[in-house]
């Protein structure tokens, strides 16, 4: 049996979703991730990188490295 006379404890008051810190945790880590991207994909755009000219095969200290790529790069007959 329980006693009538023991009060009920209040009923917690409800805070909106909104103001809970870790709801901010959760949708601000992704959204930091998805402006940083923006960032990054600006910064590519506005500053490219230069066109480097491939130097002559035989000629310069990466010859043997031209010449063993251009190898593996032709196909077998």
């Amino acid at each position: 049996m329980s006693d009538s006379r023991t009060p009920e404890p209040a009923p917690e008051p409800t805070t909106p979703w909104f103001r809970l810190p870790i709801v901010w945790m959760v949708i601000g880590g992704p959204a930091l991730v998805v402006v940083a991207s923006f960032v990054t994909l600006t910064l590519a755009i506005l500053n490219p990188d230069p066109v480097l000219v491939a130097p002559k095969v035989g000629h310069g200290a990466d010859a043997p490295a031209m010449q063993a790529r251009n190898h593996a790069a032709t196909p077998s007959r």
